[in-house]
């Protein structure tokens, strides 16, 4: 039976999707997979397909997990990714910040006894964790550095340092995150953590999130002295991923056919967003554009 440990817990769930999450909870309690599985091709409730779809497991297929690792998942929400790393790795720590959303990843992964969720700050957690990792996992987690470390003139960089202390000598950090040039938000899109349009293209007002450009991440990990850096580009983002393309295969002479859109907002459409990353593509800049990274890197 997995594990919950509350030791680091204050008290206060820092984000939360309302009452929604209450409902997925009863869910994963009294309802099997597959019960699961047909209510999400029922239901057009974006929480729901965000916490419950195994789609988002897709962003794990480059990951190349084995089941001999050993891995940390920081800021594992309510546990579809988590889920995905127990079908490969039989030793799995989670830590995730918000008690419900413990409790929702720990009735869907309760029987898996290689699973321990730490329920706290990442930042208050890590002092006391023993081991290290062959594989940390950020997935959509990056941008809200600043919830993990107060007082800090950069805590992106602060968490990149933090983390790669608990990495093996030859383990390897993956990073989801949006990119802040995505061509999705070009073409309509809102932003991923704001709503608003344009947001992270003009510049952040004060938000709590913040998202990076290839450039830029690149910069962020290289100040971390993490090595080996190499870039994913899952498609139409890395919460759904259909495709994933890579440094070294990437879209050419318009291969990309209907891509979609992302799932998260309603949005406008300015323009054909296919169109416009496959032109990207032709001339070279699709890296520059992909609506979102995932990213390796070692030590």
């Amino acid at each position: 039976m997995a594990k919950i440990i509350y030791d680091y817990y204050n008290g206060i769930d820092l984000y939360s999707d309302g009452e929604i999450e209450n409902k997925i909870y009863d869910i994963v309690k009294k309802h099997d997979a597959k019960y699961i599985e047909e209510m999400i091709e029922k239901s057009n409730d974006w929480a729901i397909l965000y916490h419950l779809s195994k789609n988002r497991q897709n962003i794990l297929i480059p990951c190349d997990i084995k089941k001999e690792d050993y891995c940390l998942e920081i800021g594992s929400g309510c546990g579809a990714i988590t889920e995905g790393i127990l079908k490969y790795s039989e030793n799995v720590d989670a830590i995730e910040l918000s008690k419900k959303r413990s409790l929702i990843n720990y009735e869907r992964n309760i029987c898996h006894d290689n699973l321990n969720i730490y329920v706290g700050n990442f930042v208050d957690i890590e002092k006391n964790l023993e081991k290290k990792y062959d594989k940390i996992f950020l997935i959509g987690v990056l941008e809200y550095s600043s919830l993990y470390i107060k007082n800090s003139d950069n805590p992106f960089l602060d968490l990149l340092k933090i983390v790669k202390n608990h990495l093996k000598e030859d383990g390897n950090l993956y990073i989801a995150i949006e990119n802040k040039y995505g061509m999705k938000y070009f073409s309509g899109a809102r932003e991923d953590h704001t709503g608003n349009f344009f947001e992270s293209i003009e510049g952040y007002d004060n938000n709590t999130a913040k998202t990076f450009s290839n450039i830029s991440l690149r910069k962020l990990l290289k100040k971390a002295n993490y090595k080996n850096i190499y870039f994913y580009y899952p498609l139409p983002d890395y919460k759904f991923p259909n495709e994933i393309y890579s440094e070294d295969y990437l879209p050419k002479n318009n291969s990309l056919i209907n891509l979609g859109h992302s799932l998260d907002r309603n949005r406008s459409i300015i323009f054909n967003e296919t169109k416009a990353l496959n032109e990207a593509a032709k001339s070279d800049h699709f890296e520059t554009f992909a609506n979102s990274f995932l990213i390796k890197a070692g030590v």
